[in-house]
């Protein structure tokens, strides 16, 4: 039986069959949903659900999705299954410091592990473990600090800063997912040197400023192969350090390369390195593009999904961490002020940490003022209502989010 509820009346074990709004407006991005816990029916409110069609014939319930199991009480967890589970040990802004720290290590090493392969010396392995390392112990610190820094990007320097935020951006999808230590390595290791073989193409080809024709993208594929042979002849890496290199341009549905390998074909490390390796790509500048904003990167990923593309479990995962709104993003207020996206609030994502940068004049404030919209009294209520590119505003959010990193 369907009935259409208010979300007050919304309950555990309800399936929840269609909302007042586009699923792309909530952090679930699906089109229907078994409620396993209370987390899910604030997130729901967050999101401005008022009313909801949902079922009570059971036998219309399906599997529950990873994304839905419920939380346990995070009274009744150990320190250590709090890091498993995805809840920070520390503050983001306590994190930050030291992730900024780690990120510019991370492009320094993988800049010198590109430069030894173009000269076809060995590569530093030692190097790369240690500073992975590092990026693990901050993902499990907190999740959102090192992950909030894939914003940065240099356009004459894009291949290293893809490489390091496709590595942080897998780890931290991976700390989601409850990948404990070793299995962050392995997914940290293999995305900061998955596009190691674009070293082995012509400079000619690789530093193109424009599209690639036919018979040049053929010997631009040829990276992914060309990657894997200088990692599979370096001691010390075993297949699970391979496999983001070798799939990341393979697709769900087979239409990849170079094999064309089916999921039940392709690692996780592999499916997940192809979502951050298309959102990172996209949202960054190239000599052909311009780099898209943050939130539409998101929205071809989840169409890509429901193409048959990429892995669909995987790339809600995604959207969760990195917020609807990820850091960097410019948005428009209620009240007509202007904001710069700083942190994420998981437990409600449609209302993160902003920096209020711009008036309701337009005019520019002196001083920043953060404000956190999930902590609103409902007398000053504001909310998103639009997202700017940062042309539209004038406004280069890395001026104000971070000074020090770029």
């Amino acid at each position: 039986m369907k009935k259409q509820i208010r979300i007050d009346e919304l309950q555990l074990g309800m399936l929840v069959e269609q909302l007042d709004r586009s699923w792309l407006s909530t952090p679930f991005f699906r089109h229907k949903m078994t409620i396993t816990s209370l987390q899910q029916i604030a997130q729901l409110k967050a999101s401005g659900v008022q009313t909801l069609t949902v079922s009570f014939d059971p036998a219309e319930v399906g599997e529950v999705s990873v994304l839905e199991q419920p939380c346990t009480d995070a009274s009744e967890r150990s320190a250590s299954e709090e890091a498993e589970l995805g809840s920070p040990l520390i503050t983001f802004e306590e994190e930050l410091p030291e992730a900024r720290r780690i990120y510019q290590a991370a492009k320094t090493i993988v800049q010198n592990a590109m430069h030894d392969t173009r000269l076809g010396r060995a590569l530093n392995v030692e190097a790369v473990n240690s500073v992975v390392s590092e990026m693990t112990e901050s993902v499990l610190r907190n999740p959102d600090a090192l992950s909030s820094l894939s914003r940065l990007k240099r356009f004459d320097e894009y291949t290293f800063y893809h490489s390091v935020n496709t590595s942080l951006l897998a780890m931290s999808l991976g700390r989601s997912l409850g990948f404990d230590r070793s299995m962050l390595h392995f997914a940290g290791v293999g995305t900061l040197l998955h596009d190691i073989g674009k070293m082995k193409v012509p400079l000619e080809i690789l530093n193109k400023p424009g599209r690639f024709e036919a018979h040049e993208m053929e010997i631009m594929k040829q990276h992914v192969l060309r990657g894997v042979e200088v990692l599979a002849s370096t001691t010390g890496l075993g297949d699970s350090y391979v496999q983001p290199a070798l799939e990341h341009h393979e697709r769900v549905n087979g239409d990849g390369y170079p094999h064309k390998r089916a999921k039940q074909d392709i690692s996780q490390y592999g499916l997940i390195t192809a979502i951050v390796d298309i959102y990172d790509a996209m949202t960054s500048d190239r000599c052909y593009h311009k780099g898209e904003p943050a939130h539409q990167a998101l929205q071809l990923l989840y169409r890509l999904s429901l193409e048959g593309h990429l892995d669909s479990t995987l790339v809600q995962r995604f959207i969760q961490v990195v917020g609807v709104y990820p850091v960097g993003s410019v948005v428009e207020l209620s009240t007509g002020e202007i904001a710069i996206v700083k942190q994420v609030n998981h437990h409600a994502p449609l209302l993160p940490v902003v920096l209020l940068v711009k008036g309701a004049g337009n005019t520019l404030l002196l001083r920043p003022q953060e404000y956190d919209l999930s902590l609103q009294e409902d007398t000053s209520h504001r909310t998103i209502t639009a997202i700017m590119t940062p042309h539209q505003t004038g406004l280069d959010p890395a001026n104000y989010l971070d000074k020090k990193a770029a």
